[in-house]
Order: C-alpha cells, then structure tokens, then sequence
C-alpha cells in the first residue's frame, strides 16, 4: 500500500509534469523576412506601422517583433508572428489578403512601385527549453538573430547543449535568451537548423558578453563534452550565423 508520503510525492510531481507541459509554447511561430525595394524601407516601415500590424491582430496574427538589422545593405525588415496552429495561420493570412481594407492599403502604398522586391518565409516551433516568447517593450537594447546549422545528425545533441548548458550561461554572463526554435517539418532547415533571438544592452556589450562566456571553464567543458559525445562539432563549418538588429518603434518586442 501506498504511504501517505509517497502518495503525496506521486501527486506534486504529477503537477510538475502537467505545469511542465503547459509552460511549452505550442505555437506555431512564422519568420518573415522581407526585402524592400531601393529607397522604400522607410515606406515599408510605414505601411506596417500605420496599417498592417491592426489588419493583422484583426484576423488573427499576432504581432511579436520587427527588427531591422544594424548593417543591413539588403533593406530588410524581419518579422515573428505567432498563431495557434498551422490550420489557424493558414486561415489567418486567407482572410487577411482578403479583407478590401488591405487590398485598398496595398494599393495605396505601391502606387509609386512595389515595396518588397522578395519575400522568405519560415515556420519555426519552440524548443523545449525557449522562454514563452512574450513581447516586451524595454526599449534601449539590441537584438541578435543568430542562426545554427548543425552538422549531420547532430541537431539533438546541439539543442541538448543549449537545454543543460547554454541558456543558463548566457543568462549568467548578461545575455537576455528571448525565443530558440527549430523549423518545421517541411520547411528549410528541418531537422538541422537552430534559430534564436537574443539580447543584449549594445552591441558593445554583447561583445563583452560573448567574450566572458567563450572563457568560461563550464563552457568548455560542455563543449568538451557535448563534442565528445557526438564525434566532432555539433555545427558545420561556417554554420554559425549572427546579424544584429534594431527594433523598429512599432515593434511590440523592443
């Protein structure tokens, strides 16, 4: 029979695990990246700024973050939207192209040429061990959007180094971990990329910050470890991407 005690241990780690499933962040999240035509970023911006993020939360987009990177020599806008399952996002940009009020803002905008010359878009669900990806508006910091491409086979055992590893290292040396996924079954990258956002006080700081962290002996030995395991680097060469970015002032995430 079981004692009281261990009925009670049964019953709070049963809680654990339920709390547990409901803190993952079930979303599906979609990466947009858009390219705007020669001297239009500005233009785009507005578009957004004036129009497009109320459109969107109307049909059922959620509005998390737009950034601009720091160098950006392409004229990019980056964007995170959030929704409940694919069905839902597929129905949400339906009804979204749909509604006049769009159609009639588009038309108005491009009446002196496109805006966006391309359009890269990604589906990304959370890992695991991402923060609920919650939009803040701090103000006054920098976002770094960096990009993972494991070696092959490797993906697990890289998202198990961020899980028992570096997540809590970042935090430890004043990098703020904002959201990590992995794309979607389907999508580019499935199965062998890791993308996160994070950020940081300046660029400055994340220099620092970086630096700090790369000499850290619990670093290297997970390094060490996770390498060991796995029989080589967990990212192909050159497989480590960075881009700093700017929150744009309409940003809910900023």
């Amino acid at each position: 029979m079981m004692t009281r005690a261990v009925l009670a241990a049964t019953v709070v780690l049963g809680l654990a695990g339920v709390l547990v499933a409901e803190e993952q962040d079930t979303r599906v999240f979609e990466m947009r990246t858009y390219y705007a035509a020669p001297g239009r970023l500005d233009d785009l911006q507005a578009r957004f700024r004036d129009h497009t993020l109320k459109l969107f939360e109307k049909h059922g987009l959620t509005n998390i973050g737009y950034w601009t990177p720091i160098e950006n020599a392409e004229n990019k806008l980056i964007y995170v939207l959030a929704f409940p399952s694919a069905e839902a996002k597929a129905a949400a940009w339906k009804a979204f192209f749909a509604d006049p009020e769009w159609k009639k803002v588009r038309e108005q905008t491009q009446a002196n040429g496109r805006l966006v010359t391309k359009v890269e878009s990604v589906l990304l669900s959370a890992t695991d061990y991402s923060p609920q990806v919650k939009p803040t508006a701090i103000g006054d910091r920098v976002f770094e959007l960096r990009t993972y491409t494991a070696s092959p086979g490797n993906l697990e055992h890289l998202n198990a180094r961020f899980r028992d590893h570096t997540v809590e290292l970042f935090k430890k040396h004043g990098i703020t971990n904002i959201a990590y996924w992995n794309p979607m079954e389907g999508q580019p990258g499935a199965g062998e990329k890791l993308v996160y956002i994070i950020a940081h006080k300046s660029v400055e700081a994340a220099k620092e910050s970086f630096g700090a962290f790369r000499k850290d002996p619990a670093w290297a030995s997970a390094r060490k470890a996770s390498e060991d395991k796995a029989g080589g680097s967990l990212t192909v060469p050159g497989g480590v991407k960075s881009e700093f970015m700017n929150a744009s002032d309409y940003s809910p995430m900023r």
